[in-house]
């Protein structure tokens, strides 16, 4: 990723680097935290953590959401770019990210089934 953004940007690769470092850890937390919430918001909704298509599409867009509201200031700064530049480079980080977040929570709610929850067959 470091690389790639380099080449497009021409953008210093410490500078890229420190950034993924922190994109990381923030992708982390945000990951934790925002799982929780979603999981405890489908039990008082639907009384159940388990996910149909069009939920996990949801859940997958409303997390990049968040991450990009997150990270567009700090690419702001951190690049000193503009808001339409940071935004666009976000984006484009976020269409690869979204197909990743929407694959891997599958497989992990898949794997890894909360306890007395039905296992999932979509």
């Amino acid at each position: 990723m470091v690389l790639g953004l380099n080449w497009i940007l021409g953008a210093c690769i410490g500078h890229l680097g420190i950034m993924g470092a922190i994109f990381s850890v923030l992708a982390t937390l945000w990951n934790y935290v925002y799982n929780i919430g979603f999981d405890k918001a489908m039990l008082a909704w639907r009384g159940s953590v388990l996910k149909t298509l069009p939920l996990r599409l949801l859940h997958a867009v409303i997390f990049e959401a968040g991450l990009l509201v997150a990270t567009i200031p700090f690419i702001m700064w951190w690049l000193s770019m503009s808001f339409w530049q940071a935004l666009s480079m976000d984006i484009g980080l976020v269409l690869f990210y979204l197909v990743y977040a929407f694959v891997y929570n599958w497989l992990y709610d898949y794997l890894f089934p909360i306890p007395n929850a039905q296992s999932q067959k979509d």
